[in-house]
């Protein structure tokens, strides 16, 4: 008998994180890596070389033999065209291209989240310097500029205050460059980030609420569920991402990440959605130890329409430590240490070079405490980090 086989687009560790669902599930995986040394490559059995946009990679990704049952992405950036052959050939892809396109294009998400009545920042797109000056003037004076395409980790986005601050960007924009939007700078008290899956056939399950640290535009740790967060604010933060889910027809696992703003007078805050990514995420990377089912196996069960599993927490508290860049050689130099000092840190490591602020690895811990949790969680990925 032959096993289901998906089709992944992209070799970083979200693909190679996938394997083991895939194995515990009796799923074979196909993977499209970048290189032979990709994060994924170094655990994927069938992992061809090439990359999504050459015409033929696609197609021969998921004609096997044998045949991919859907195809499914690690990552957004690949080519609609592309996508709508493989399609017209009629194997699934999940998310389909229309629905990937909100990943895709800022431009496009902001129009369509507007339309579905999800909380937003007020924005506009830039034709010209002349509209970035004329928002800054109704906007105190700052705002947020992204590309609507290609940005990622804190790319293609800048908090400006007069137009010069962005000339280069205009400037590639009008030779075919990715076209701008600006937003306005919303005063958030946190970040927050709402994971739920999808399958075809309607069904959504959705993890906890969960709080996003940054530094540098980067995910540094994920407190899973939110702390303090008001009850109000969390059924509005659910209701949006569901709305979203199945106003844009996503399948698979949508990360929503979102702004919590105050409320006024004591009274309960509110959420405006910042972005979107339509697959696995580094806000649900918890879910694997913290979680009855992890974020990789519910992709999996969404893409093939099963049953999707229990997305409950398996304790009060989970902590999601990133492991940012190294001074090690090696980070494996650090396992005994890490085991050694903390049994209960489970620890993620990715197989990637090693570079400064590149994400490395993780570590997760759960348990009944939270600054427990949270301390211990910082620990063990500082050992990672060589400090």
């Amino acid at each position: 008998m032959t096993a289901p086989v998906v089709a992944v687009v992209g070799g970083g560790q979200l693909a190679r994180m996938m394997t083991s669902a895939s194995t515990a599930l009796g799923i074979d995986l196909r993977v499209l890596v970048e290189s032979p040394t990709a994060s994924a490559a170094r655990v994927v059995v069938d992992a061809p070389v090439g990359m999504p946009r050459e015409p033929s990679a696609l197609p021969q990704l998921v004609a096997g033999p044998p045949v991919a049952d859907v195809l499914t992405f690690e990552h957004e950036h690949v080519p609609a065209d592309v996508l709508a052959q493989v399609e017209a050939a009629g194997t699934p892809v999940r998310p389909a291209a229309a629905a990937l396109l909100h990943a895709q294009d800022k431009i496009v998400m902001r129009r369509r989240l507007t339309e579905l009545g999800v909380p937003c920042p007020r924005w506009a797109e830039l034709p010209d310097t002349g509209a970035l000056t004329a928002f800054l003037a109704t906007s105190g004076g700052q705002a947020v500029v992204k590309t609507a395409r290609g940005g990622y980790d804190g790319k293609g986005v800048r908090v400006v205050r007069e137009a010069s601050e962005v000339a280069e960007w205009f400037a590639a924009a009008r030779i075919g460059g990715p076209a701008l939007l600006v937003e306005e700078k919303v005063p958030f008290v946190r970040e927050l980030a709402v994971l739920l899956a999808r399958r075809p056939s309607g069904e959504v399950r959705a993890w906890p609420v969960v709080e996003t640290v940054q530094v540098d535009g980067v995910c540094s740790e994920v407190l899973a569920p939110a702390p303090g967060l008001h009850p109000e604010v969390e059924q509005s933060a659910l209701a949006a991402a569901i709305r979203i889910a199945e106003g844009l027809d996503v399948t698979g696992v949508l990360a929503v990440e979102m702004f919590e703003v105050a409320g006024a007078d004591g009274e309960p805050g509110s959420i405006v959605v910042n972005e979107l990514a339509m697959r696995p995420h580094n806000s649900g990377h918890w879910t694997i130890d913290g979680a009855v089912t992890s974020q990789f196996e519910q992709h999996l069960r969404a893409v093939l329409d099963l049953p999707l599993g229990d997305p409950a927490p398996r304790a009060p508290w989970s902590v999601m430590a990133n492991v940012l860049g190294s001074s090690l050689d090696r980070l494996t130099d650090a396992l005994v240490g890490v085991t050694a000092a903390d049994p209960g840190a489970r620890v993620h490591l990715y197989g990637k070079e090693i570079r400064p602020g590149r994400k490395l690895g993780h570590v997760t811990v759960y348990g009944d405490d939270l600054d427990d949790v949270r301390a211990r969680a910082r620990a063990a990925a500082a050992l990672l980090r060589g400090e």
